[in-house]
């Protein structure tokens, strides 16, 4: 049941995802003649040159590395990206069919934020579910596979290359909004990629550590960690206890902290991501096995 949930899941994000992205580059990026990456970025570069319809470049290309990816990369890669392949061509067609241009905007600065926000929101939530956008992907992984080259600078390498040669076409302008329009489908990407997960990490030095863990275990229901350490001045062996909360728990921490004790020195910083119990596993608590509970 829990297996079919998650591919339930899986399919959503995708057909979410890929709906999106179609909409972005078809609303947005297209109608304004902006430049972009990806197989996409190609399509709109032969469709401005020759007329050649976007969606079906999409669908060629991306079927070719679709099978090139399935027997160099394997069945398990082909069934993560058959549905995002095949459903992006079909959904650019669909929004270029019956959504007119210029519907919402003709400003080229607006086109540039809303479709840089709907690629970014589109490629984060296909990549939440674990599925793979393919395109792309597929040459980028296959130079992995047999060359051991990283796949992330193959990706940004293929995307420059494609960006430069839409920029041999077009204006200045649609350069510098598509430079925009790259900026922030990236910020917008790293931002969905870890939403949900950030954390905050505290340090706490203080002569009443001991006091103030028991308070976060109590309190806050958070664990910690003591960490032997010296102070850098007076070269006295102490404690320094670490702990990860939520950010809306900060604040009620950092008071319950100072009311032990107002000397107390914090670090805070944020992290990106925590995994383990209590996070991503679910919290156990400890029978208490103080000597006095134990049985006769």
């Amino acid at each position: 049941m829990k297996k079919h949930t998650q591919l339930m899941l899986e399919i959503l994000g995708v057909l979410a995802g890929t709906l999106a992205y179609a909409f972005g580059i078809s609303v947005f990026v297209g109608p304004a003649g902006l430049i972009t990456g990806g197989i996409t970025g190609l399509g709109l570069l032969v469709e401005r040159l020759s007329g050649f319809s976007m969606s079906t470049f999409v669908l060629i290309v991306n079927t070719g590395l679709f099978i090139l990816g399935f027997f160099v990369l394997g069945k398990r890669f082909a069934a993560t990206t058959a549905l995002s392949t095949f459903l992006l061509p079909v959904a650019l067609e669909m929004f270029d069919r019956f959504w007119p241009a210029h519907l919402l905007t003709q400003d080229p600065m607006l086109s540039a934020i809303f479709g840089g926000l709907s690629i970014g929101v589109s490629i984060g939530v296909t990549m939440r579910v674990g599925a793979s956008t393919g395109g792309l992907d597929i040459p980028a992984l296959i130079l992995n596979k047999f060359f051991r080259i990283p796949v992330a600078p193959t990706l940004y390498f293929l995307d420059m290359i494609i960006l430069l040669t839409q920029a041999l076409h077009a204006s200045w302008e649609q350069i510098l909004y598509g430079v925009l329009l790259v900026i922030l489908y990236t910020l917008t990407l790293n931002r969905m990629l870890t939403m949900g997960k950030r954390m905050i990490e505290l340090k706490i030095i203080s002569e009443k550590v001991d006091d103030i863990r028991k308070a976060i275990l109590s309190q806050v229901d958070r664990g910690g960690t003591l960490l032997k350490s010296r102070t850098g001045y007076r070269l006295q062996d102490t404690e320094v206890l670490l702990s990860v909360i939520s950010t809306r728990e900060l604040n009620r921490t950092e008071k319950l902290i100072h009311q032990i004790d107002p000397h107390a020195f914090i670090i805070i910083d944020q992290v990106t991501e925590v995994s383990g119990r209590g996070f991503t596993m679910k919290k156990q608590y400890l029978k208490d096995e103080s000597p006095e509970k134990q049985p006769d």
